[in-house]
This record gives C-alpha cells, structure tokens and sequence, in this order.
C-alpha cells in the first residue's frame, strides 16, 4: 500500500446452517462491512455508521487486533493506519457479523503488510479464528459454501451458481451465539445423527440440483440446532407457518439466530414482506441477495 493510496475493504454479511447444514454450510449475503484506509502516524478508527460509533477508536479495536494477530502470523509488522468503518449488518442476529469482521482484519494485515495471502490461506485463518468455517468463508469466496473443518486442515466447496431471492426477518433484539450455543445438547446418539447427516446431504444435493421444494423440506427436517433454539425464537414457528403461503419454499435460523431466513423464488420477495408484516408487524425486513463476489480491495485513488 503507498503513502497517497486509499483502499477500500468492503466484506458481505453471510448467513450460515440453511437449516441442517451446521457449522458447514455459509452463504453471502449483499450486506456488507466497509472499510476506508488511509496511512496515518497512529492507528485511529474513525466509526462512519451508527452502530460503529460504540466500538474501541485505536489499536483496542477489534478488527485491528485481528491485523495485528495476522501479520503476527506472518512475520509481519504493521505500520498505523486511519480506518473509517461504516457496517450494513446487524449486530449479533445471526448474519455473520463477527465473521465479516475478522475477515476485513485479514484483509487489512494482507494490503498493509503486503502479504500477498491466497484466498485459501485468509479463509484458513478466519476459520481458524472463528472456529467453524461457514461465515467466515461466505465473507471471503462469496456465494454458497460448502466446508468442512478439521484438527488438520479446512476445506470447502464453493458455488456461485445458485440463486434465488432472501428475505432476513430480524427481531429488533440481539441474541448472542454463546447463548444460542448454550441450548445445544452436548450429544446426541449415533442414529439421530445419522438422520441428522442424511438431511444434510440432501440438502446439499437439492441445493445443486436447483429441487428448491426439497430444499425446503430438509431446512425444516434439522436435527442439529433448530429444534433446540427454537425456545429462543418464538417468531419462528409464525414465520413457517405463514410464509410458504407468500412464496418462501424455504425457512431456517440465520446462524444461531435470530434473524429467520426465508429463500423464495424471483420475483416473490416483496410479496413475502408484505404477507409477513400483517402478522409480525414489529420485525424489520430485509430484501437480499447472494453476494457472488466475496471479500474485495480496492483503491479510491488509481495510484
């Protein structure tokens, strides 16, 4: 990065199960974590949208320390920079708003340090960081993910040929994933995840397939995570109930939730909203699409 250039980091929101695909499965959405980096003699976080303005200004914040512990990785100092952050993501409802930033940390290490990481090694260590690798690697590939983690390596399976319509219902509360994970059975029996395991993979099969009633089908069958979170978000159930009668032939948690994602077909997403708001009057609505692009750097200057 020269003196005179600044860069811009935009990453997109993701959502991640789909239903029974969990911890493995991540899409991305066109919501997105913006930064605007600038050299500087000091780092200084300069907070562009609402919800940054609570956030740490210096080298505390979080998406800093992620720099940081990249360019530790690498061998790698940082020299300061002046960040402007602006985010379209909701905070802690289940749209991937903490992968988003410890990818654009990544991001940062990698344009400020100029180590030239592959986007297999930034997916590696956000999942590393994160700890399972659907949103993290949405926010970086884009499109629809497929990944598996392991003690030795992380890899995925990415698609950006599926699309189809999404509608985000999210409650106007937060739910923090250390309590949605907190729900969850510590084990289950060998033949419950066996069914557990065959949902999955007939989801993955009719997300390929382009079966978008069979999708829905096993976004609904889950036995990983739904059924035990479904305590915690009540609206749930509403939104099954009403929404395929709007044109959804899908709906699952966001993640841990709160958010509920319902997939529709083109063109039904507005007719949804409105279906959905004459029963859940007090959600906000989000009409979204896939991001097909995933994390991306460039510069406002040309330099």
């Amino acid at each position: 990065m020269k003196e005179s250039d600044m860069l811009i980091i935009k990453v997109p929101a993701s959502t991640a199960n789909l239903g029974p695909g969990f911890d493995s499965i991540g899409m991305a959405l066109n919501l997105y974590l913006t930064l605007e980096v600038e050299r500087a003699d000091k780092w200084e976080v300069i907070p562009l949208s609402e919800e940054m303005a609570s956030f740490p200004k210096d080298e505390s914040n979080f998406i800093i320390q992620i720099a940081m512990k990249t360019a530790e990785r690498y061998n790698q100092e940082l020299r300061p920079a002046k960040i402007g952050v602006k985010s379209e993501i909701p905070l802690a409802r289940g749209l991937g708003s903490s992968a988003s930033a410890i990818v654009a940390g990544i991001e940062l290490a990698d344009v400020l340090g100029n180590l030239n990481l592959s986007r297999q090694e930034k997916f590696a260590f956000a999942s590393e960081i994160e700890g399972h690798p659907d949103n993290a690697g949405a926010s970086v590939f884009g499109g629809l993910l497929i990944a598996c983690q392991t003690a030795d390596s992380v890899d995925a399976v990415v698609s950006h040929d599926i699309d189809f319509e999404i509608v985000a219902v999210v409650p106007r509360k937060e739910l923090l994933t250390k309590e949605a994970r907190g729900v969850l059975p510590e084990e289950v029996t060998f033949q419950e995840a066996v069914t557990a395991g065959a949902v999955s993979n007939v989801l993955v099969a009719a997300l390929y397939s382009g079966n978008y009633d069979l999708v829905g089908k096993m976004m609904k069958n889950d036995r990983y995570h739904q059924p035990y979170r479904r305590e915690l978000v009540p609206h749930m159930a509403v939104i099954e109930e009403h929404a395929p009668q709007y044109g959804a032939f899908g709906v699952a948690l966001s993640g841990a939730g709160p958010t509920i994602l319902c997939l529709t077909k083109p063109g039904a997403a507005q007719g949804l909203i409105a279906g959905l708001q004459k029963v859940l009057p007090d959600m906000d609505y989000l009409s979204l699409e896939i991001d097909q692009t995933g994390s991306k750097v460039y510069s406002m200057t040309g330099i």
